[in-house]
């Protein structure tokens, strides 16, 4: 909303001067949308650190897993090598 008042001020010598002054009212933040931004920007940061952590978990157990499996792959060849052995010298 604006608002303007005329103001006019009489000098001793009978001269006449008109003074405008324009007010506009401006609904003002209280700071809220600053602080709905800091917040937003915290979530993310710590939303994309435990992705991250999520992410190095699944990669360890995967490579856990990996390592598991050729461990018993290597061992059932040994196992197969060894039957072998046993049956090759009856």
């Amino acid at each position: 909303m604006v608002e303007e008042r005329i103001v006019e001020v009489r000098e001793p010598a009978g001269t006449t001067h008109t003074h405008t002054t324009v007010y506009e009212d401006r609904p003002r933040s209280g700071g809220s949308g600053w602080l709905m931004a800091i917040v937003l920007l915290v979530a993310l940061v710590v939303g994309g650190y435990f992705l991250m952590q999520m992410s190095d978990s699944r990669a360890s157990r995967d490579s856990a897993i990996e390592r598991a499996a050729d461990n018993v792959g290597a061992a059932a060849k040994d196992i197969g090598d060894a039957a072998k052995d046993a049956t090759d010298g009856k």
